[in-house]
């Protein structure tokens, strides 16, 4: 297990940088300490697709949004990651948010984005017309857009296996050992020796770093807890809702989703157990004050999920990406939930920092076309609408999960794809079963019983998890 570059961490900022070099004449492994990719940061977030309007001018951030905005929606055409492009429109409730609203604008335009408008509170309520009272104007952003964060995550994943990259599982870093020639990572799931050393480990960055003899940042934990509204909930908002943003993030937003259902979220509260998903009593009376306000008939509908996600906030006001050419060792930390948008972004400036380091990278020529990702879009034709695609297997006609309308196909798929996933919670991400109102009552058994079916026989680590 010698590799050329082995990258820590197969989020969605991991994933595209071991997708990225091994577009190249590289030996690569991309390391997860869970037992599935995109487990930790990447699965919870608000799942928009940012335009980077309001990211800070001149920062790193700025300019990986920016690009990565423009990557990632080329990238799902290719890959099928399911997009709608929605809108948005940010909010103000108050005169200092209505003075702000010029402010936004010019940093939009400082960004490189060109597309916002001021607009009055009569265009406000005709674009959003179960807004709550009292909205004194608005700022548009057109391009702004929602897309599903688990087929990002995985699309990029399986990719960088398919170019060659060695999947690594169950495999957490707890000591580094240096060599003559590079760095043995001690893991869980045994030695893994690279030259070069990638920490895009999210919540564990700092940890990774202070293994190398760093202690340039501090992660905090921030919780961000949101509820999720039936379908039945989606005619009330057809684009982003953003309030005002703040030092401490973009704030509370009604947003659709691409499964069809109805966003309300996110708090944000730093903690410091970095384990801590799960939701809480004063997080909900929260979001449903906050929700009270901003649209209140949506308050009317039921919920279908609440969940909690943790965001890797530091003490550093823009991302921090560094190389150590003494240790040939590369920091990727504190990249916070615009990594979706970025992540593509971030991938090409990391080639180019090793690059600059001195690592020489010999583009190939014989790289597979992108890998065709399941649609889970409720906008987009899915398996059980597809006549021809039943007629052909009769398994995607018939429905397991009725409250997502998912296939015996689909699930099948899934067990027997490229990066298979280790449990239920990693077909959940691959189908959206047992993601729907019911939150797998009725529909559990049979989809365990899949699932167990179904699943690839264990093999051994490295043949299970590459295609070398």
């Amino acid at each position: 297990m010698n590799y050329d570059v082995a990258v820590i961490g197969a989020g969605i900022v991991g994933s595209a940088i071991a997708r990225e070099l091994s577009g190249h004449q590289l030996s690569v492994a991309l390391l997860e300490a869970r037992d599935d990719v995109g487990d930790g940061t990447s699965k919870a977030n608000t799942a928009i697709l940012h335009t980077g309007f309001d990211a800070k001018p001149g920062t790193l951030e700025s300019a990986m949004v920016s690009r990565g905005y423009h990557l990632l929606s080329d990238y799902a055409t290719h890959t099928g990651i399911p997009i709608e492009h929605t809108g948005a429109i940010l909010v103000a409730w108050d005169g200092e948010q209505l003075a702000a609203l010029p402010g936004l604008k010019d940093k939009a335009e400082a960004n490189g984005y060109h597309r916002c408008e001021i607009v009055d509170s009569d265009a406000v309520y005709a674009a959003v017309p179960h807004l709550g009272p009292g909205a004194l104007g608005g700022l548009t952003v057109p391009d702004e857009s929602i897309i599903c964060t688990w087929t990002v995550n995985l699309a990029l994943a399986t990719d960088a296996v398919n170019r060659g990259a060695a999947l690594l599982r169950n495999h957490r870093v707890e000591s580094i050992e240096k060599t003559g020639d590079g760095t043995v990572l001690h893991t869980t799931g045994g030695p893994v020796s690279a030259r070069w050393v990638i920490n895009a480990a999210g919540l564990g960055a700092d940890v990774i770093d202070g293994l190398f003899g760093h202690s340039r940042f501090t992660v905090t934990p921030r919780r961000g807890e949101l509820i999720v509204y039936d379908k039945l909930a989606r005619p009330l908002v057809d684009k982003i809702v953003l309030p005002v943003p703040t030092s401490r993030g973009k704030g509370v937003l009604v947003s659709p989703t691409i499964y069809g259902n109805v966003m309300l979220g996110p708090t944000s509260e730093d903690l410091t157990d970095r384990t801590a998903t799960g939701t809480s009593e004063t997080g909900f009376e929260f979001l449903l004050e906050k929700g009270r306000a901003l649209m209140p008939r949506l308050l009317d509908e039921e919920v279908t999920a609440t969940y909690a996600g943790l965001r890797a906030a530091i003490d550093h006001g823009d991302y921090l990406i560094e190389a150590d050419t003494a240790q040939n060792y590369l920091l990727v930390g504190g990249i916070r939930s615009t990594g979706l948008t970025a992540g593509m972004a971030i991938a090409e400036y990391v080639r180019d920092q090793l690059v600059s380091a001195g690592l020489i990278l010999a583009p190939r020529t014989d790289l597979p076309a992108p890998p065709r990702m399941p649609n889970l879009g409720e906008a987009f034709p899915r398996p059980y609408q597809e006549a021809d695609k039943i007629a052909a297997d009769p398994a995607y006609g018939r429905i397991v999960c009725f409250c997502e309308r998912v296939t015996e196909g689909e699930m099948r798929d899934a067990c027997q794809s490229v990066i298979a996933p280790a449990a239920l919670e990693g077909l959940r991400r691959r189908t959206r079963v047992m993601n729907g109102r019911c939150q797998a009552f009725f529909c559990g058994a049979e989809v365990q019983a899949i699932f167990d079916r179904e699943r690839q026989p264990e093999r051994p680590a490295v043949l299970q998890e590459t295609t070398r």
